[in-house]
């Protein structure tokens, strides 16, 4: 048997721990003459025995014990390990599979993305990109093909996080979450602000600080949400659609401390972005990050560069609340006492145009009463009086307008033109036919 050495390098949490040369410091073996397959059979015969696992023909191992075994000795052999490579023969698989190879030179590496796995990788790589990814060495037992399995990949620079925020912002752009015009404006006095954080996050302390600062009569209700790691982007959702359903805020703050790169993301997740467009409610993104801009600063209503930031746009200051219910107060007043002139001006013009109008009418319904009054004076019986006739009238005022109305001796009046006289009847002269 050839001499074995120990391997230093071993996954500690398995219980087989095979003697193997990887990794172990080069050693220069003694020479010696190789037995040949058979010299090196009959020595295991006499070793193990022939009822051993694989040393006879009659102990043979199926092809499942062969791979298994092999991918169990593989995964307790190597702990996982980061490898760097150029990618190459990239295929996204129905499944949800990623399959590509690592090279290295002239050496290839075949790796596998699990789509269990795919949530901690921002975006697929490409072709040639040069990468760094993080796996376990094992055996896919049903081919027999030693691969890698890949749980992380981190490209040179930000390729990886670009594409994937380049992916996502073009899909939302296309479905017209990116528009300015759906952009909302802000309540200058809300009464109720949600704020979608962690409740032991460094954020929600500077947001409670600075609107008990500026406004302690606003209401604020935190909802809870991890805002970082494999479970921040269900609870993130699933805290602004609380929120929605609610409907009991005025603006709703989302947002985070500072952090990596990879802290942030939940928030350039594409779920989380369609979660807080749909919300009915005005939402104010507040990532605490100056440099990069997330998905979700494109599709909030506001995006602030701060929690701080956030809680200042979201509520203005008591003092300058005053200030400006002041200002309004004068504008007010001023308003009203320009009002009050106008009126006043178009009252004394109404007044005016009234009197002229009154006086017009005044004296045109003068004229025509005198007109009138001409006429009817014109046959007025006293201006017959005048002319020198007299009426007779007997002692109830009734006129006496025939002789059969007068008997001798019958006392009556007569009426001339300046007064009455009492006379009495002595005779009476009818008039023959054409006589005046």
């Amino acid at each position: 048997m050839r001499k074995r050495r120990d391997v230093s390098i071993a996954r500690e949490s398995t219980s087989r721990q095979p003697d193997l040369d990887l990794f172990a410091a080069p050693v220069e073996p003694e020479p010696r003459v190789e037995p040949s397959f058979d010299a090196a059979t009959s020595a295991l015969y006499e070793e193990l025995g022939t009822a051993f696992p694989g040393a006879s023909p009659g102990s043979a191992v199926t092809v499942t014990t062969v791979t298994q075994t092999a991918k169990d000795i593989l995964e307790g052999a190597f702990m996982p390990l980061w490898v760097r490579g150029e990618v190459i023969d990239f295929k996204a698989h129905r499944n949800g599979h990623w399959y590509f190879c690592l090279r290295d030179g002239s050496t290839q590496l075949r790796c596998v993305v699990w789509s269990r796995d795919r949530r901690s990788i921002p975006a697929p790589p490409d072709d040639g990109m040069q990468v760094t990814v993080l796996g376990q060495l094992t055996v896919y037992a049903a081919r027999g093909d030693m691969q890698f399995a890949v749980r992380r990949i981190e490209a040179e620079g930000d390729g990886l996080w670009r594409k994937a925020l380049e992916r996502t912002k073009a899909k939302l752009e296309a479905d017209g979450l990116l528009a300015p015009e759906r952009k909302r404006a802000l309540p200058r006095y809300p009464r109720v602000i949600a704020v979608v954080t962690s409740p032991d996050g460094a954020a929600l302390h500077d947001i409670v600080a600075v609107v008990r600062r500026r406004a302690p009569h606003v209401r604020l209700v935190v909802v809870p949400a991890t805002v970082q790691g494999d479970a921040a982007i269900e609870e993130l959702c699933f805290a602004i659609d609380q929120v929605s359903r609610w409907n009991g805020a005025d603006t709703i703050i989302i947002g985070r401390g500072g952090g990596a790169r990879e802290d942030l993301r939940a928030f350039n997740d594409e779920r989380v972005a369609r979660a807080i467009a749909r919300c009915p409610v005005p939402t104010i993104s507040a990532v605490g990050h100056e440099i990069d801009v997330t998905i979700c600063d494109l599709v909030a209503d506001h995006r602030a560069p701060t929690p701080s930031a956030a809680a200042e746009a979201a509520v203005r200051a008591t003092e300058e609340l005053l200030g400006e219910l002041q200002s309004r107060a004068r504008h007010l007043l001023g308003a009203v006492a320009s009002r009050i002139d106008e009126a006043g001006g178009a009252l004394h013009r109404v007044a005016g145009d009234l009197t002229a109008a009154s006086r017009s009418a005044i004296d045109r319904r003068g004229s025509r009463i005198a007109s009138a009054a001409g006429r009817l004076h014109a046959l007025s019986p006293l201006a017959t009086l005048s002319r020198g006739y007299a009426i007779a009238r007997d002692d109830e005022g009734h006129t006496l307008a025939s002789i059969d109305a007068f008997a001798p001796g019958r006392e009556f009046d007569l009426r001339v033109r300046d007064g009455t006289v009492r006379s009495t009847t002595n005779f009476v002269t009818p008039h023959t036919d054409g006589e005046a």
